[in-house]
């Protein structure tokens, strides 16, 4: 019976009956012993194992994934990639691991555009009210967009604080009352 080892390099290596497995690997015989060691695993741990195997050799018709729908059929699928191991000859068969694939970043912004919306929507309509020299009380943007407080608050940090980039200052007004306006 063959046995498996994996490394904290996520190298797995098959092992004929006898042959001496090196120390501080983990040991599985079967794919319910696999689930017993993936069960502590990270979900991503899986991820990158089977995208270790995806594209080499013998392992070509394989792809990469993201991700997998859950821990049982990341750990049925690994199981059957590893058992092109198990026809190994002589010598422990070490699966490939193949480099990172670097994600495709955000293409740059020019630094000179502003940022723009819609012509109409509310993203548009807040903007406006935000450029004015005296900003927009919390109760100004509800009342033209409908939103709830914490609604207002949300796009303001979201999507115009993180995705626009735009800095947004908070200010009590002299009556108290909440206000913002983008930073000039």
């Amino acid at each position: 019976m063959t046995t498996f080892a994996i490394d904290t390099d996520n190298t797995i290596t098959a092992y004929l009956a006898g042959e001496t497995i090196p120390e501080g690997q983990a040991r599985f015989s079967t794919e319910k012993e696999l689930a017993k060691l993936a069960a502590n695993w990270p979900a991503d741990r899986l991820v990158q194992i089977w995208n270790s195997f995806a594209g080499v050799a013998p392992f070509d018709d394989l792809k990469p994934v993201k991700k997998f729908t859950d821990r049982k059929t990341a750990v049925a699928r690994v199981w059957k990639a590893i058992q092109r191991l198990d026809a190994a000859p002589a010598a422990p068969q070490a699966a490939g691991v193949a480099p990172k694939a670097k994600r495709p970043g955000k293409a740059p912004k020019a630094e000179d555009a502003a940022p723009t919306a819609r012509e109409g929507s509310k993203k548009a309509i807040v903007l406006e009210m935000l450029r004015r020299a005296e900003g927009a009380t919390l109760a100004d943007i509800q009342s033209a967009t409908g939103w709830q407080p914490h609604s207002v608050r949300g796009f303001i940090s979201g999507a115009l604080g993180k995705k626009m980039g735009l800095t947004v200052e908070s200010f009590k007004t002299p009556e108290g009352a909440r206000a913002y306006r983008i930073a000039q």
